[in-house]
């Protein structure tokens, strides 16, 4: 083992530890009164909860899509999209929500979660699971990790990050705190967020509108989806190219811009994008290939001065570290509803910052993101992302989803999470059961 594989599990290590020692110390009103902080608290249930309810949002506006690594075939063309409002639509949802309950009655929930690995929970952590401490975070990862040979990636490590998140939950609500201070924080009283665009038009004037309302909401970065790839040919990278220009010049220079490939380019081709947009100063270019090719990135980061920024599709440290000791990133994009949970997070956020390369947490939810953010120092993690038209709704079951003020989210006082589900919103729910 290196010095530098020795530092990092020395401080990963020091960090988990420092949470296992955590000693009660809540008031008397709190749900763990009595409790010692030290006896198991053993896992009784493990269920999943979908709900169904719906809401009522605006129709024709929002459907943008961006590009897709299928573009490359005749079949797949990018179709010009222009939004015509038309209204309002009733829009049908449902969410699942991880909820684990031990033999004292303390509870931990979590979620949305996507169905795939609500199925890997089912079938394969949940039998596990049952009789566990669930204070003992750090074990159960470590032995869900280890239970699987496909565990490493995919949706057994989705899984295994729903149930970290969840865990983390319940610890919160043990101690009758919230999480990011059982993780070392506040580092500061609100987490600042990048405004991220998917969906919104690409048309010029609704690009100008819609960049402009943005700012003057106080965001400080935004950040829009390319809507061309290769299989779009010279037109298509002149409309990525013109999209750069008529940000810059709409905004002026005190925006950061930040612009999402998807996978669904090459290297010759974000190269070309790249070098005719580097005068617009782009804060970073993001998912330019799939996540496989390395040399792809490294090639960018030598061949562009815009940053390189990816993660969101990593699967552990040991990814990230492959990646950094290749000199292939600027930015770590890793989402702890997918990377592991919490407990990976923190660690890949060590491994960053022996790098000295920031972690912004890829937006595919936020609760769990925004308290390792919280916690740690703004020089590794100092942004979030928060996808405005899918977080619109995406919490349309709790009572109190996390929405910026002037471009930050408030820290939350509630144990835990702060998750609390709404019955007045949920019209039908039912625990899950694929047996």
């Amino acid at each position: 083992m290196n010095r530098r594989d020795l530092l990092v599990g020395t401080i990963a290590g020091a960090a988990i530890g420092a949470v296992s020692n955590e000693r009660t110390w809540a008031q008397s009103s709190a749900p763990n009164q009595g409790r010692t902080g030290t006896a198991p608290q053993k896992i009784a249930v493990v269920e999943l909860l979908e709900l169904h309810g719906h809401y009522e949002a605006e129709a024709g506006v929002n459907q943008q899509r961006q590009v897709s690594p299928l573009d490359i075939y005749e079949d797949q063309p990018a179709l010009t999209y222009k939004d015509t409002p038309s209204g309002t639509k009733r829009v049908n949802t449902s969410a699942i929500y991880l909820r684990i309950k031990t033999q004292d009655g303390l509870e931990g929930i979590y979620g949305p979660i996507e169905r795939e690995p609500a199925m890997v929970i089912y079938e394969d952590l949940r039998p596990f699971l049952i009789g566990k401490d669930a204070l003992a975070t750090e074990r159960l990862w470590d032995q869900m990790y280890r239970s699987n040979r496909h565990s490493r990636d995919g949706f057994f490590l989705m899984a295994i990050s729903a149930v970290d998140n969840t865990l983390w939950d319940l610890k919160g609500r043990y101690w009758n705190t919230p999480v990011y201070r059982l993780l070392g924080g506040p580092t500061r009283e609100s987490v600042e967020v990048y405004a991220s665009c998917l969906g919104f038009s690409l048309e010029p004037e609704a690009v100008r509108k819609r960049c402009l309302a943005v700012k003057q909401e106080g965001y400080r970065y935004q950040k829009w989806f390319i809507g061309y790839g290769p299989g779009s040919g010279v037109e298509g990278l002149k409309k990525n190219v013109e999209l750069v220009r008529i940000l810059r010049e709409t905004l002026g220079d005190d925006t950061q811009l930040m612009f999402d490939a998807f996978s669904g380019w090459d290297q010759t081709y974000a190269l070309e994008w790249a070098h005719q947009v580097e005068k617009y100063h782009p804060r970073w270019m993001e998912e330019i290939a799939h996540p496989e090719k390395i040399e792809s990135f490294v090639n960018l980061r030598h061949g562009t001065s815009i940053p390189i920024a990816s993660g969101e599709h990593f699967y552990g440290r040991w990814e990230v570290q492959r990646y950094l000791q290749a000199g292939a990133l600027s930015v770590v994009q890793a989402d702890p509803e997918w990377c592991g949970g919490i407990s990976e997070l923190l660690k890949i956020g060590t491994v960053a910052s022996l790098y000295d390369v920031p972690v912004i947490p890829h937006g595919h939810s936020i609760h769990a993101a925004m308290h390792v953010i919280a916690s740690q120092s703004p020089m590794t993690f100092p942004l979030g992302e928060y996808l405005i038209n899918k977080m619109r709704h995406y919490y349309h079951f709790e009572k109190r989803a996390p929405v910026p003020q002037r471009a930050h989210i408030m820290l939350p006082k509630e144990a835990g999470f702060g998750i609390e589900l709404d019955p007045e919103k949920i019209e039908s729910q039912k625990v899950l059961n694929w047996s």
